[in-house]
C-alpha cells in the first residue's frame, strides 16, 4: 500500500470510527443552501474554550492555551444537521472523550466550499476567498453560532444543540485616498486555470509630489507578504490619543499598539520628507483556494500565480501610475512568507528584477524544512529509533523554549481541514511545492496522521522549488544575472528555525565564482521572526522599518546598476 492509500485511509478511520458511542454528542444544525441557492459543501468545525476574553473561533492557536477545535466534511448533500462526536478529529486532543471535564464556551462554524472546475479536468471543493484573506474564522458568508457556557462531562451520554444562525457579513474595501490608491484586475492566467474569474489586486502608495509632475516615471517596490486589507504601516495622522494601550505578549511590550502608530505615523513623515526616494511602493493580494498568499510562483495546484503577478499585474501597475517598466527599475522584499516571495520571484524571474530583501524567509533550503530534512528523514514528527521516539519542535522563543511541535501544529491543521483545506502555514507548503494528486488535491509531503514522509514527493518539491538546489544546479545560467540581486536576513534564534536553511543557502553563496554573488547575508543576535537586518533597533520596531530599510538599499542599488541611458533624473525631484 503506497503512503497516499495509506494517508487516506488512516484520516477515513480517524474520521469515521467512533471512539466512544456513548459520550456527549454536538447536533449541530445549519443552512441547507448559501445566499447564492447552492447546497453547501464545507466543514463544521466546533470549539470549545475555558474563557470568553474572545469568541471560541478565534482562540484556537498554536498555544497551549488553545481552544479545543473538532471537525467533520458535510458528508451528505443537501444536510441541515451534522453530529459530531467522538470519531470527529480533533486538536489538540484527538477525541471529544479526552477533553477534561469542566465549564466551556462553546461554538460552531460552518466554512463554505465552493466548487472549482480545473483546466487539469479535476473537480474540487475549496473555500474561495471572499475578501477576509482566506481566514476561516472571518470568511463572509459563514454560518457560525452565538457562544454559550455549558458544563460538560464527555464521558457522559449527553446530546448539545447548537445552532448556526449568525452568518459573517461581506468586506468593505479600503477608499482611495491622495497617497493610498487600490486596484483589482482579472487575471486571464488564473481564470483559465480555475476555471471561474479570478482577480489580483495591489495597494499603491504613490510618492509625494505624484500629480505636480507628471512626466516623471518611478522605479518600483513590491513587497511581498500575507494578505493586506490596505497599505500596511502607513499613517497620515498622529497616533490616537484615546488609544486604549494594549500588551504584546510577544515582544512584552506595553502600548505595543501605540507603538505600532507612531511608527506608521513616522513613515508617512518619512514619506512625505524632501530627502526620502520618490518611488512607488505596492502590496499585492493574491488569496487564493488554499491560503491568505500564493507565493508568487507557478504551481501544480494553485495555478500560475509566478507568471500573473510578473506578467499581468505588475505591466498593469506601472502602466496606471507611470512605473518606468524595466527589470533594472524593479525591487522585491518582505518578511517571512514575503522574504520567500521575493527570493523566490528573483531566481525565477532573473532578468524582470533588479534585486531582492528577503528578511526570516520560509525554508529556502529542503534540507532544513525547519527542522526536517524531507529527503533523509523519515519522519517528520519525530527522531530517533522507534523505542526512543523524540517529537520534534516546531515553534520557540528566543530562548528556545519550546511552546508546539511540529505535530501538534499538523494537527491543528487536519482538524480545520483535510485535503490542505486549513488554510494555515504547512498545508499551503504543501500546496505549493506538491505535484497534484489523482482526486485533483495537493499530494501530501507527509501523512498527516503519522508524519511519515513520501519521498517521491520530497525528489518533486527539489526539483521546483528548493531555492538552494535551484541556485546551485543552475549557477552557470543564473549567476551572471543574480550576481548582487541577492540579500537575506534572518534572526539566529527563529521562531521557526527559519535560520537552519539560511545557513545551508549561505554555504553556496558564499562558495560561488564565476560569478561571486556579490550580495548579503546578515543574521541578528538572539533575533526572533521577523529580523529584517536592523542591528541599530530592537526586533518589535525594527519589523515596522520594512519599507523604510529596503527602499534606501534599492535605490543605492539602481544608482551602481542602472544600464546606460536609464531614466535617473525625472524621479529625483
Amino acid at each position: 500500500m503506497d503512503i497516499m492509500k495509506k494517508h487516506l485511509l488512516a484520516i477515513t478511520m480517524a474520521l469515521t470510527i467512533p471512539l466512544n458511542a456513548s459520550g456527549t454528542t454536538f447536533h449541530i444544525t445549519h443552512p441547507q443552501k448559501d445566499e447564492s441557492g447552492n447546497f453547501f459543501q464545507g466543514r463544521v468545525l466546533l470549539f470549545l474554550s475555558k474563557n470568553n476574553l474572545d469568541e471560541p473561533r478565534f482562540q484556537t492557536s498554536d498555544k497551549s492555551s488553545t481552544a479545543f477545535v473538532f471537525g467533520v466534511d458535510l458528508k451528505s448533500k443537501g444536510a441541515t444537521k451534522t453530529i459530531i462526536d467522538n470519531s470527529a478529529f480533533g486538536y489538540p486532543v484527538k477525541s471529544l472523550s479526552e477533553i477534561p471535564p469542566g465549564d466551556y464556551f462553546i461554538q460552531g462554524l460552518l466554512h463554505k466550499y465552493e466548487k472549482f472546475n480545473l483546466k487539469t479536468g479535476h473537480t474540487v471543493h475549496l473555500p474561495m476567498d471572499r475578501g477576509e484573506g482566506q481566514r476561516w474564522h472571518s470568511a463572509p458568508g459563514n454560518y457560525y453560532s452565538k457562544p454559550e457556557k455549558i458544563s460538560l462531562d464527555p464521558k457522559k451520554r449527553k446530546s448539545i444543540k447548537i445552532v448556526l444562525d449568525q452568518v459573517i457579513p461581506e468586506i468593505i474595501p479600503p477608499s482611495d485616498t491622495k497617497y493610498v490608491k487600490h486596484i483589482k484586475i482579472k487575471s486571464k492566467l488564473l481564470s483559465e486555470f480555475w476555471g471561474r474569474p479570478m482577480h489580483l489586486g495591489a495597494h499603491v502608495l504613490l510618492p509625494e509630489g505624484f500629480d505636480d509632475h507628471p512626466k516623471a516615471k518611478f522605479p518600483l517596490m513590491i513587497f511581498h507578504g500575507h494578505f493586506p486589507k490596505d497599505f500596511g504601516g502607513f499613517r497620515t495622522t498622529p497616533p490616537d490619543p484615546n488609544l486604549k494601550p494594549d500588551y504584546s505578549e510577544r515582544f512584552q511590550l506595553e502600548g505595543y499598539n501605540k507603538i505600532v502608530q507612531e511608527h506608521e505615523y513616522q513613515f508617512y513623515k518619512d514619506w512625505t520628507s524632501k530627502n526620502f526616494p520618490r518611488v512607488i511602493a505596492i502590496e499585492i493580494q493574491h488569496p487564493n483556494p488554499y491560503y491568505d498568499d500564493s507565493y508568487a510562483v507557478n504551481s501544480a495546484n494553485l495555478g500560475p500565480y509566478g507568471d500573473a503577478i510578473t506578467y499581468e499585474l505588475i505591466p498593469y501597475i506601472e502602466k496606471q501610475f507611470r512605473g518606468i517598466g524595466e527589470g533594472w527599475s524593479r525591487f522585491l522584499y518582505g518578511g517571512s512568507t514575503g522574504g520567500w516571495e521575493a527570493l523566490a520571484a528573483q531566481v525565477f524571474y532573473p532578468d524582470e528584477y533588479n534585486g531582492c530583501y528577503a528578511a526570516c524567509p520560509d525554508p529556502i533550503d529542503f534540507r532544513a524544512y525547519c527542522l526536517v530534512n524531507i529527503y533523509e528523514d523519515k519522519n517528520a514528527y519525530y527522531s530517533g529509533p522507534e523505542y526512543r521516539k523524540v517529537e520534534i519542535p516546531g515553534q520557540r522563543n528566543y530562548l528556545g523554549e519550546v511552546s508546539a511541535s511540529l505535530r501538534q501544529m499538523n494537527y491543528r491543521e487536519l482538524a480545520l481541514g483535510t485535503n490542505s483545506r486549513s488554510g494555515e502555514q504547512w498545508d499551503i507548503w504543501q500546496a505549493v511545492y506538491s505535484p497534484m494528486g489523482s482526486d485533483g488535491y495537493p499530494k501530501p509531503i507527509w501523512d498527516k496522521l503519522t508524519g511519515e514522509i513520501d519521498h517521491e514527493v520530497a525528489a518533486y518539491w527539489k526539483e521546483n522549488y528548493d531555492l538552494r538546489y535551484i541556485l546551485e544546479r543552475d549557477w552557470s545560467f543564473l549567476g551572471p544575472k543574480l550576481k548582487g540581486k541577492i540579500n537575506i536576513y534572518c534572526g539566529d534564534m527563529d521562531n521557526y528555525y527559519l535560520n537552519n536553511a539560511v545557513y545551508l543557502m549561505e554555504d553556496f553563496l558564499e562558495s560561488t565564482d564565476d560569478p561571486y554573488y556579490n550580495g548579503e547575508v546578515d543574521y541578528g543576535d538572539r533575533a526572533e521572526h521577523c529580523w529584517n537586518g536592523d542591528h541599530s533597533r530592537p526586533n518589535a520596531t525594527s519589523r515596522l522599518r520594512y519599507h523604510q530599510m529596503f527602499i534606501k538599499k534599492a535605490v543605492e542599488r539602481i544608482e551602481i546598476s542602472a544600464p546606460e541611458g536609464a531614466d535617473l533624473k525625472s524621479w529625483r525631484y
